[in-house]
């Protein structure tokens, strides 16, 4: 469930249509960090609502990406950030329009996702780059593929025109979500990384938000 009125108030974008027209695809968990995950083949996804987040959602947020800090394969830092570093960096984002989610299932925040400028140069303004972070213990319960549709809602009706992510090579359910999505793969990065004893690849996909190339773009409004 979306919780569209607030959406519409804190990111001043249209009426969103979720539409998950199948069940999600199921996979196990897979880390190399030395955690299983959740190894459990779920019927039915996760019931959640996508909201906004705010700031009483920081302490949960920062929990469920230190988990990822320790045993996700993508690029994270050494530590998880400081609260209010996650706070200073929550505001910035909002100031430009784009959005910053959390999954929110009876109460508890299950995952959140946002969007960064994908370049700080003003060239590359209308273009984007997203993360989702899911809890360790809810892993493949469908929850990204509740989130990513909202987050590149969000983007293309704040006039943002293009979406990049950069995903391990290795993360195939994170792959074929974003396939699902609309996303195709642009680029490889072949050992580009080094974690948990050995090298990692990094596939970067793409796809247009809104009309994408097809006209000129509109003011951003910042």
């Amino acid at each position: 469930m979306i919780d569209k009125g607030s959406l519409k108030d804190s990111l001043n974008i249209k009426e969103l249509e979720l539409v998950l027209a199948e069940k999600p695809s199921c996979f196990v968990a897979f880390s190399r960090g030395g955690q299983p995950g959740n190894q459990k083949m779920l019927q039915q996804p996760l019931t959640i609502t996508v909201r906004p987040s705010t700031e009483a959602d920081l302490a949960a947020m920062i929990a469920i990406y230190s988990y990822h800090v320790q045993y996700g394969l993508g690029d994270y830092p050494s530590e998880p950030p400081a609260q209010d570093d996650l706070k200073r960096r929550r505001k910035s984002m909002l100031k430009r329009n784009l959005p910053h989610l959390v999954a929110d299932h009876e109460g508890q925040v299950v995952g959140y996702a946002f969007a960064v400028p994908f370049r700080k140069r003003p060239a590359y303004r209308y273009a984007v780059k997203h993360s989702i972070y899911v809890h360790q213990d809810h892993l493949h319960a469908g929850i990204g593929r509740q989130l990513l549709p909202v987050l590149i809602e969000a983007c293309a009706n704040a006039g943002y025109r293009q979406m990049i992510s950069y995903i391990d090579g290795e993360n195939i359910p994170s792959l074929h979500l974003h396939e699902l999505f609309g996303f195709e793969r642009v680029g490889l990065l072949p050992s580009i990384g080094f974690k948990f004893g050995h090298w990692t690849d990094t596939v970067l996909m793409q796809r247009a938000l809104g009309l994408g190339n097809q006209d000129l773009p509109g003011d951003l409004g910042f």
